[in-house]
């Protein structure tokens, strides 16, 4: 029998429920957008939320069309660290390169954690909750509509949304249109 530190015990994998924010403003959107969830279903995170897509207007200082946006709630038993990884990987799987893009240029899929359970990550490339979802309509909109009674660091999710213009904002699809979300 080899020595007690030399065995391995199983680690208690304790299920998560992630909130990602998915964008896309080039090439088919919707269809990329629905791929990219489809990905995401099949590379083992489950999912059990999705958002209406909406069409909202670039963020950021670079000229540029319109995004969609949606927002899909994952349960997974990887690490912040382990389902960032992942997905870089599914936006690497459409083409993204984060190294040759321009900061907050345009892209064919972003992924961003907004959110991971109630912990608090502070690491250079890793913050969550994402340490500006709470100043971006885009984001907001689509996660109050599967998460309304969220609350992030002592603000509701509707008390942030008074706060921000959601005018350029509009719903282009609807959660059961399965098809056109990528549902699994």
């Amino acid at each position: 029998m080899p020595p007690e530190f030399f065995i391995r015990r199983p680690r208690e994998a304790r299920k998560v429920v992630a909130y990602l924010c998915l964008g896309s403003n080039l090439g088919d959107r919707a269809g990329t957008m629905a791929k990219a969830v489809g990905l995401i279903a099949r590379i083992g995170l489950k999912i059990i939320a999705r958002s209406s897509l909406y069409e909202t207007s670039p963020w950021g200082p670079v000229p540029q069309g319109p995004y969609l946006n949606l927002v899909v709630a994952v349960e997974t038993d990887l690490s912040p660290r382990e389902l960032l990884n992942m997905l870089l990987g599914v936006e690497h799987a459409f083409g993204r390169d984060r190294t040759r893009e321009v900061r907050f240029g345009p892209r064919t899929i972003d992924i961003d954690i907004l959110l991971y359970g109630d912990d608090i990550v502070a690491e250079p490339d890793l913050e969550i909750p994402h340490p500006r979802m709470m100043e971006r309509a885009f984001a907001l909109v689509p996660l109050a509509e599967i998460a309304p009674d969220l609350v992030v660091g002592g603000v509701s999710l509707v008390d942030a949304l008074g706060q921000l213009d959601t005018s350029g904002i509009v719903k282009v699809g609807r959660p059961d249109e399965a098809d056109a979300l990528g549902q699994p």
